[in-house]
């Protein structure tokens, strides 16, 4: 099912490329932000009281707090420049770029969370560094 959910975020992410390059044309990119945070924030919100989620709260750990807070943090940094790279530049070279995150998960997931790089993910990861060179070169 994993992969079901990734296909449907693929597709997503780059239907937000398409539209966002559209919504932000004359606009600043603070703003665009900030506009597409508090959209996301009432619909992770709206899911969260649908499926009767609010209460597992107290479920988290000082360390789920921790980490949920830096991913935040980190989301938020990636959508402000992302909003600023599309402004820029052609959504096909931004979003291949931005895809280099994936190249990068590999690399930290290994350093950081001791995840075992096998030769089909390294070639992989190699294989999208390569990619994403041909499209912005």
């Amino acid at each position: 099912m994993w992969s079901l959910y990734a296909l449907l975020s693929a597709l997503f992410a780059a239907l937000t490329a398409i539209f966002a390059k559209v919504g932000i044309k004359g606009v600043d990119t603070n703003l665009a932000t900030a506009i597409r945070t508090v959209v996301i924030l009432i619909i992770t919100w709206l899911i969260v009281l649908a499926r009767g989620s609010i209460n597992a709260h107290t479920t988290l750990s000082k360390t789920n707090w921790l980490f949920l807070i830096l991913s935040g943090i980190t989301t938020g940094l990636s959508w402000v420049f992302y909003f600023k790279a599309l402004q820029a530049g052609k959504v096909a070279q931004v979003a291949a770029v931005d895809k280099l995150s994936v190249a990068l998960a590999i690399v930290l997931s290994v350093v950081f969370l001791k995840e075992v790089l096998t030769l089909k993910t390294a070639i992989g990861a190699a294989l999208i560094i390569a990619g994403t060179l041909t499209l912005i070169l």
